[in-house]
């Protein structure tokens, strides 16, 4: 029986399995049914309806259930983007649905809301450039589509339909790539569907070097597989260490993994305070071995 062994505190896990994959092919197919309408075909009360329900329960219902798992598993990019973009797809439904009844929504609280998303989606896609190429690529798509509607809503040519119905597409196949490499990737264990990097370097935050605990682990472990409970002296932990410390003094770490039960130190009688060996315990050994060697995926 393997018993599952925590050394500190708990890492956050997530309440649901990633969402995005489920919001993006609700948003191909929400584009497919609009490509029809923004080609100039379909244009009649059934085509109208029938687009509607495909905007309602794909675009609409597909990212509203991808924005609130994101939410609940702390995902502020992701949650913020499909919910708000929910909404923005049961505006497609009503306004599908009515054109079909002969109601004809009005032309300047549409436009002056297409000015507001479109400085929405511009600030959101300097955000998602700092997480991908592709992401970065899907909002630069939803930035032009908006700004040809308002370019279309302020002048009323009509030049700008093609790009729009561009755009459409264009949205629903980036939509497609993305989810197609979040299933597919991790399970072929590469790069079938390629994602490329962020766009935008942000700066980079103080983070925490892992390198001399594992170190510690790792010596402490070899000794107990050749030696069992033998402690190894600090010098010798001290010189098999080196390399990952960088010159950063080993106790400080020692001594803060032997307050969470991993290492057992065995003091200097020769110097109050000091240490002489260090050993693992029971509890290291085991969280050694889930980290290191993955053993409680087998239990």
């Amino acid at each position: 029986m393997i018993r599952k062994t925590d050394i500190g505190a708990p890492a956050h896990r997530e309440v649901f399995a990633e969402p995005t994959p489920l919001g993006l092919i609700g948003v191909a197919i929400g584009c497919a049914a609009l490509t029809p309408i923004a080609f100039g075909h379909s244009l009649t009360a059934g085509g109208f309806r029938t687009a509607a329900i495909f905007c309602l329960l794909f675009g609409a219902g597909c990212q509203l259930l991808a924005g609130l798992m994101s939410f609940a598993n702390h995902n502020v990019y992701g949650g913020t983007l499909f919910t708000a973009f929910t909404f923005n797809w049961l505006l497609n439904w009503w306004a599908l649905d009515a054109l079909a009844r002969g109601f004809v929504p009005d032309h300047a609280v549409l436009l002056a809301t297409d000015v507001a998303a479109l400085a929405i989606f511009a600030v959101l896609t300097y955000g998602f450039g700092l997480f991908s190429g592709l992401l970065f690529a899907f909002l630069l798509d939803i930035d032009l589509l908006y700004a040809c509607k308002v370019v279309k809503g302020f002048t009323g040519t009509a030049a700008l339909e093609l790009p729009v119905a561009l755009f459409t597409v264009g949205l629903g196949a980036l939509s497609l790539w993305i989810a197609f490499a979040l299933l597919i990737n991790p399970a072929a264990g590469r790069q079938v569907f390629r994602i490329a990097g962020p766009v935008f370097r942000a700066t980079p935050k103080p983070g925490f070097d892992s390198g001399p605990r594992q170190a510690i682990f790792a010596a402490l472990y070899a000794q107990w597989r050749d030696h069992g409970f033998r402690p190894l002296p600090l010098a010798d932990l001290e010189a098999q260490v080196d390399a990952a410390r960088a010159g950063r003094p080993v106790v400080p770490d020692i001594e803060y993994l032997a307050e969470l039960g991993a290492l057992v130190v065995t003091p200097d009688p020769r110097e109050p305070g000091a240490i002489a060996a260090v050993r693992l315990s029971a509890a290291g050994i085991d969280f050694h071995e889930q980290v290191a060697l993955k053993k409680s995926q087998f239990a």
